[in-house]
């Protein structure tokens, strides 16, 4: 049974050659940035943070014809006065705004299907969000070794922590002062000049 096409115009909205129920490519990547690092969102809208994560990410800044201020002029421009968040369809028009700057050369139609085809299929990568870094500043910080003061009592040699006697004073009947560090050896030198 043949299937009824919309004419181009009318379907222009929907993303290219979508049909109605199913979102294009493009609005997933869209919804996937519009969600990201925020629980409460709808994936209809899209705050400026995550416009310009898009943009990091599907390498749409490139550094040269479209920088990190330009993707923020750019937000700024399409979004209304009071609001602080773009619709699929302003995003649709940011891009369009955008793709002339980034594909100079190329035609305005032709300059929007490249810069979807940075987008479509994406959603926000997980680049350096939770990886550790062996910076030597932190092994520096967390070199239990170099600690002074009362943070050095907390940790035996080994760097592992003493738990409570590292914290309280435990009555020491030694007879020595707590922490001098010959303690132990007197008998030993006595013995040793004779």
């Amino acid at each position: 049974k043949p299937a009824k096409r919309l004419s181009s115009e009318s379907n222009s909205h929907e993303g290219a050659g979508a049909t109605a129920g199913e979102i294009s490519a493009l609005e997933e990547a869209f919804r996937k940035f519009a969600v990201h690092g925020d629980t409460r969102a709808t994936g209809k809208e899209m705050h400026g943070k995550n416009w310009s994560k898009l943009c990091k990410d599907c390498q749409i800044i490139d550094g040269k014809n479209v920088t990190t201020t330009d993707v923020d002029i750019v937000f700024s421009k399409i979004k209304g006065k009071s609001v602080r968040t773009i619709t699929f369809e302003q995003f649709k028009e940011a891009l369009q705004e955008l793709s002339k700057k980034r594909f100079k050369g190329k035609s305005d139609e032709e300059a929007l299907q490249e810069i979807y085809k940075l987008i479509e299929g994406k959603g926000p990568g997980l680049t350096g969000v939770t990886k550790t870094v062996a910076s030597p500043t932190v092994s520096r910080l967390t070199d239990t070794s170099k600690f002074t003061g009362s943070h050095k009592e907390r940790f035996d040699a080994s760097g592992k922590g003493k738990g409570r006697a590292g914290r309280e004073d435990l009555v020491d009947n030694s007879g020595y002062v707590s922490g001098y560090k010959h303690a132990g050896t007197y008998d030993h030198k006595v013995q040793g000049n004779k």
